[in-house]
């Protein structure tokens, strides 16, 4: 039987798959239950160094919120067991996605809470909130506007419009586009990198970028001045210089 979220291993990647592609991968409080409960699984399992997301098929990477279903079981999205974005800020590892097709409301707001997102050429993007008559509780009129400004942000979430995959991109709403056929191998690739890097620093490193965004300017240098001398510290002796060594003797052997 399948299963609304589909999760598989490679290697020190968990590739988390919303599955539900008859209903266009829409959010069902099952599949936001899973999901949560994944993240929050993969947060405390040492062996996973990154995740990806996508979603099954070619036609949608979600369709946002189930809302037939909302509205008939009337459940609460905001608990901690159910809001996708608190979910996703506790996570401490890279989140990676791939959004390959459609990637309405709710997907919008996940997407802008992770950390790296390639998108299909043919992906299309909207928050349709003003046309279903609800605000948002998931963080997209907050984390869209600082993303890609306050204009470009009301221009979109006012009208409920569509945004193509080269706009989006141009707006700095994805990082990059990638033919259909190669995304997921894509996304995959870029979150094994991540994932092969020092764990501790990877994730201490990504927690220092989320805060200070979140700072002024000023604020943010200190923070960051403090956190590394504090990570330095919390060194063993000698490890710095032996992490050295061996990502030079890593590159050599790449070289020959």
């Amino acid at each position: 039987m399948d299963t609304p979220l589909r999760e598989e291993r490679d290697g020190r990647v968990l590739l988390l798959t919303f599955n539900r592609p008859e209903k266009l991968n829409a959010l069902s409080v099952e599949l936001i239950r899973a999901f949560v409960r994944a993240l929050d699984e993969a947060n405390d399992d040492d062996t996973i160094g990154a995740v990806v997301i996508t979603g099954a098929g070619d036609r949608a990477f979600t369709a946002g919120m189930d809302l037939k279903e909302a509205a008939h079981d009337g459940a609460d999205l905001n608990t901690p067991e159910t809001n996708v974005g608190l979910a996703i800020s506790r996570f401490r590892k890279p989140l990676v996605v791939a959004v390959n097709g459609l990637c309405i409301t709710g997907g919008l707001e996940l997407i802008l809470s992770c950390d790296v997102v390639l998108a299909s050429t043919t992906a299309q993007f909207a928050d349709t909130h003003v046309r279903v008559g609800l605000l948002p509780g998931w963080g997209v009129s907050q984390r869209l506007a600082r993303q890609i400004g306050p204009q470009r942000a009301k221009e979109i979430s006012l009208t409920g419009s569509f945004v193509d995959a080269r706009r989006a991109c141009e707006y700095g709403l994805v990082n990059r586009l990638v033919d259909p056929g190669d995304l997921l191998d894509e996304a995959l690739q870029l979150a094994h990198e991540m994932a092969d890097g020092n764990s501790a620093v990877v994730q201490a490193y990504k927690q220092v970028i989320d805060d200070g965004y979140l700072m002024t300017l000023g604020e943010a240098l200190p923070m960051e001045r403090q956190r590394g001398s504090d990570f330095f510290a919390s060194l063993p002796a000698g490890s710095v210089e032996a992490g050295r060594l061996s990502a030079s003797s890593r590159n050599r052997t790449d070289l020959t």
